[in-house]
């Protein structure tokens, strides 16, 4: 069983002060009131604590040991409670924030930047990974809140849990694209599905739903045998391969915007408009957000509707 918490509070100012008299000083206690404690602790745990010289106290072995995992925890403790106690007229804390991996990457360090610039009393822990590693995170209560991507295409929307309450942010479109040198030197200008399903593909899944994704949506069928000549577990990875001209992969025009315009990449169109991957702010339905929470969520919302920004977001089909 765990010895008393006040006792330990008690030892740790012992230790500190290396004193009975001057702890309970420290603690507006009684001196015998303190003396107490430490006696009720050394028999919980069956150990001597501090050896008595005269009036000083001297730690044993089992006593730096206690320290050694006391001493954090209070400390710690000390100032976790100054910033939960700030003041909530202004945005200040940790908040702790996940988003898809090449959106958040491509966007939320230069947000967060900005927004510490207003906010300077606001600290950030990011994580960047699947949107459904992030929603279990914010579900479990390890995020405050999230980007998260909701795959639209033409005649369905693989939505988000009824435990999250969402708001549209921005819509990216998916993409398939190659580089210049592969379009030319492979597809002969022939975007049918026979001629496009018999390209190398490049993937950063691993059973490349994604692909078969794209083709449903744009062709109605599924093929069976692509030919993936690159699996890599990082979208960055795979993008570096599509400008090499090692094949054609699934990405969002936004993350390609500058390689479309000066035409060293190529997206394939097909009359069926592009699908588009709606990235969301989410929170936990029931949740009541804090200042700092709902001023993030604003400052998210106007720099992501900066006119900069939109202009990559512009549909390459429309």
């Amino acid at each position: 069983m765990l010895p008393d918490f006040n006792r330990l509070k008690v030892f740790y100012y012992i230790y500190s002060h290396r004193s009975v008299v001057s702890a309970a000083k420290a603690l507006h206690l009684s001196q015998p009131a303190v003396s107490q404690q430490l006696q009720k602790l050394e028999g919980e745990l069956g150990v001597r604590l501090f050896t008595r010289l005269h009036k000083k106290l001297v730690p044993t072995a089992a006593g730096k040991e206690l320290a050694s995992m006391v001493a954090p925890f209070v400390e710690g403790l000390a100032s976790g409670i100054e910033r939960i106690c700030r003041p909530s007229h202004e945005p200040s804390g940790l908040l702790r924030v996940g988003a898809p991996n090449e959106f958040g990457k491509q966007y939320l360090p230069q947000v967060c930047h900005a927004f510490r610039r207003e906010y300077p009393g606001v600290t950030f822990a990011m994580t960047f990974a699947e949107s459904a590693v992030i929603l279990g995170m914010l579900g479990e209560g390890r995020l405050d809140l999230a980007l998260s991507d909701v795959f639209v295409t033409h005649d369905r929307v693989l939505g988000l849990p009824d435990i999250f309450s969402t708001e549209p942010l921005v819509d990216e479109e998916v993409i398939l694209a190659c580089s210049r040198g592969y379009y030319e030197g492979k597809t002969g200008d022939d975007l049918s599905y026979g001629n496009l399903i018999r390209m190398d593909f490049l993937c950063d899944e691993v059973d490349a739903m994604v692909l078969s994704h794209w083709f449903r949506h744009h062709f109605k069928r599924v093929p069976q045998d692509l030919s993936v000549v690159l699996t890599v577990d990082s979208h960055e990875a795979m993008v570096s391969a599509l400008k090499l001209g090692m094949g054609l992969g699934i990405t969002a025009s936004h993350l390609m915007w500058e390689e479309i315009r000066n035409g060293s990449i190529v997206p394939i169109l097909t009359p069926t408009p592009n699908a588009i991957n709606r990235i969301s702010l989410v929170q936990l339905q029931d949740k009541v957000p804090t200042l700092t929470e709902k001023t993030f969520f604003s400052f998210v919302k106007a720099a992501m509707g900066k006119a900069t920004i939109q202009k990559k977001f512009t549909r390459l089909s429309d």
